[in-house]
């Protein structure tokens, strides 16, 4: 086996059912219920018009200013898939653009990141396909590889093995295990409908922060030169 030139199989994947189910959840109540300890890094921003992602992830590692490996990804793409490349957050050529996210859209994938750059960036601005990148450059990429597909990656810490769950919106890209989905789900839905119920408080006057604030900072041993 050629260690860093390989296509290894996908022996897993979060199901479409399972990651539609997260659609409506934001990604920062996720992120709270995994303890706040898994993300994707904030280089890793939005391009496109706004929307969530919500998909199983088909991982690529590639050599920096290079994409071979990434129109074979995109051949073995299948509905309901992300593509997450990493190019090592390298900046210097584009990785994908307008044709072969066109393409990806058609072999039913619901979204693309990029530890890298692209280019088409007014074009994929302007539609609501999510893609999440390092940065733009309108200089191409060459294709002569090496690089691998659905082999573990790691974003800014965090850990992306073929077939867990990518999840994004404005804030930004996160993974969830494949064998976690289930219990963030439940914990990310109850902050959800949890932080429903204190905005509403908030926006009727009824939720005082107050008394929480105040405890924190007595325990804390702050001290109040305000007060008499």
């Amino acid at each position: 086996m050629t260690i860093g030139f390989r296509i290894l199989p996908r022996t897993r994947k979060v199901d479409t059912a399972t990651a539609e189910r997260f659609r409506d959840i934001p990604v920062a109540n996720c992120s709270d219920a995994m303890s706040r300890m898994f993300a994707g890094g904030p280089v890793l921003r939005p391009m496109h018009a706004g929307g969530a992602m919500a998909g199983a992830a088909l991982t690529v590692r590639t050599r920096p200013g290079d994409n071979l490996m990434l129109h074979k990804a995109l051949l073995m793409a299948e509905p309901g898939d992300v593509i997450v490349v990493d190019a090592e957050g390298d900046l210097t050529n584009s990785l994908i653009g307008e044709m072969m996210i066109s393409y990806a859209i058609q072999k039913g994938a619901v979204g693309v990141v990029v530890n890298g750059a692209v280019r088409d960036s007014g074009w994929i601005r302007a539609n609501a396909f999510p893609v999440f990148a390092a940065g733009v450059n309108h200089r191409g990429p060459y294709k002569d590889g090496p690089g691998e597909i659905n082999v573990p990656l790691a974003l800014g810490g965090m850990v992306i093995n073929p077939g867990d769950l990518l999840l994004g919106d404005d804030d930004g890209v996160l993974c969830v295990p494949y064998e976690q989905t289930e219990a963030v789900y439940k914990a990310a839905k109850a902050k959800s409908e949890a932080e429903a119920k204190a905005l509403a408080e908030t926006l009727a006057g009824r939720l005082d922060p107050k008394t929480w604030v105040e405890e924190s900072l007595k325990r804390l041993g702050c001290e109040d030169l305000t007060k008499g």
